[in-house]
């Protein structure tokens, strides 16, 4: 059988570039989504590949625009035939006070983070329809299921990601291709590395690990929801928070 494809939006960075290398690391052919000009490919495959033998489809595609992400899937599906593994990582903040976020700062996250996911989704339902066979693995949060002051925009999103998830999970449970959520909480990236240590252990303090999670762990999860693994597992919220939301 041909090797099984997963594509990964925003995978060129962060979690999703982990989640790209847990796919990798078995035998799955990748389709990486970015869309910043400065996304460095070749260090990005040199990456992946020295450790793997796959191929990497990139492709250039704003999640926002339902255009480019029709292109984005039919450019894999040209290139493999198949579409296994989606996983719906893309996401973007602009963190502000309601009352003084501005209508572009909360139109902005909701089209990249939910929007985003409904493009994506929509466009790769009917090859994994017609497989009778698929995973869809949406990245969520845990400000999406708690709420974060200062984040009204993205907790909404996240929130909405979830609603999304368990619907389209009831649509589609008879074609074999299950939904899932995944809701990170604090996790180590470039971001939260520049935060002070004061501000750190703060954090750390609201956890009951006592850490931050690491962009592997969440890989993890993400790899068994879309693995053969799973069979009987859709509709779900799986959370990578260190306890954080017990």
């Amino acid at each position: 059988m041909d090797k099984k494809v997963c594509l990964v939006t925003g995978g060129s960075r962060g979690i999703g570039k982990a989640v790209a290398k847990k796919f990798a690391e078995n035998g799955y052919q990748l389709v990486i989504n970015y869309v910043s000009e400065k996304t460095d490919l070749k260090k990005v495959e040199e990456e992946i590949k020295r450790d793997y033998p796959i191929e990497i489809l990139f492709v250039k595609a704003d999640v926002t625009d339902m255009e480019s992400c029709e292109n984005m899937v039919k450019a894999a599906i040209e290139k493999w035939g198949r579409m296994d593994v989606v996983v719906n990582n893309a996401g973007i903040t602009k963190d502000n006070l309601l009352m003084r976020m501005k209508e572009e700062e909360f139109d902005q996250v909701i089209n990249v983070n939910l929007k985003g996911t409904f493009h994506v989704t929509k466009q790769v339902i009917p090859y994994m329809m017609k497989q009778r066979h698929g995973r869809i693995i949406n990245i969520s949060s845990v400000v999406g299921v708690a709420g974060n002051a200062g984040q009204c925009n993205y907790a909404a999103s996240k929130a909405g990601i979830i609603g999304f998830t368990k619907s389209i999970a009831k649509e589609v449970a008879s074609r074999n291709i299950l939904v899932n959520a995944v809701a990170p909480g604090f996790i180590r990236t470039d971001m939260t590395d520049v935060l002070s240590d004061a501000v750190k252990e703060s954090i750390h303090a609201q956890i009951p690990l006592k850490r931050m999670g690491e962009a592997e762990e969440v890989a993890k999860a993400v790899y068994f929801l879309g693995s053969e693994e799973n069979q009987y597992i859709t509709g779900q919220v799986l959370h990578v928070d260190g306890g954080m939301l017990m």
